[in-house]
């Protein structure tokens, strides 16, 4: 028997461009492959714009079951989204989020990967904006006594860029465990995709990776294993 999918966050994207909102769309998507991300861009002509009807439909379209965060480009995107919000049957099943959209729905979209709540996605979203922390560096773990580290070469050529960063970050988020990625003087929660790439890790070098909790031992052992077979790049 197969066990069901469990329903995740989904994401609209709306912009008053439809080439943007793709773009971004396929940007989180390719961070988050179960999760989905609905574009909405541009008015029923063609042009540059927001339409509320393509937004209410983008709506139905994005939630399997644990609602819907909308990011928007600018302000009169923002009042689509909206006014989309205020019309639906349950305005609580989804959020309108003021976040830098491309980070936003990265961070988002990761977030919803791992199976997080409504309230936890927009949260995450929110905080790539750099004015709220996004997945705050868990204090001192190498000071823990039962930590398990691992110094990690990063064989891939491109390093911890954004899909190795997001990979890593998903594999993370399944885990019982408190994750630090050190590179240099750096260093990074491994459940945030965005922490991660700002590490600016390169291919070639190493990171060394510092795990506390339930399930320390077995968040090294799976991070080496990407490592190893270059975060299938």
């Amino acid at each position: 028997m197969t066990a069901a999918v469990p329903a995740r966050v989904g994401l609209v994207v709306v912009s008053h461009s439809d080439m943007l909102a793709n773009g971004v769309a396929e940007l989180a998507a390719q961070m988050a492959p179960d999760v989905t991300v609905v574009p909405v861009g541009g008015t029923e002509e063609g042009g540059l714009g927001t339409d509320y009807g393509s937004v209410v439909e983008a709506l139905a379209d994005a939630d399997s079951g644990s609602g819907v965060v909308l990011l928007y480009d600018l302000g009169s995107a923002k009042m689509t989204a909206e006014m989309a919000v205020e019309s639906a049957d349950d305005p609580s099943r989804y959020a309108v989020v003021d976040a830098p959209l491309v980070e936003g729905a990265v961070a988002a979209a990761v977030t919803a990967q791992g199976g997080a709540s409504l309230a936890d996605v927009a949260v995450s979203a929110e905080g790539a904006s750099g004015e709220a922390p996004v997945a705050p560096v868990p204090p001192a773990l190498h000071l823990v006594s039962d930590a398990v580290s691992a110094e990690v070469a990063l064989t891939n050529e491109a390093g911890l860029h954004a899909r190795p960063a997001a990979l890593l970050a998903r594999t993370v988020a399944e885990l019982d465990a408190d994750v630090v990625v050190r590179y240099g003087a750096e260093e990074a929660n491994a459940a945030s995709v965005l922490g991660l790439m700002g590490l600016s890790a390169p291919g070639g070098k190493s990171i060394t990776v510092v795990a506390t909790g339930k399930d320390a031992r077995e968040a090294v052992r799976r991070i080496e294993e990407l490592a190893e077979r270059g975060f299938d790049d």
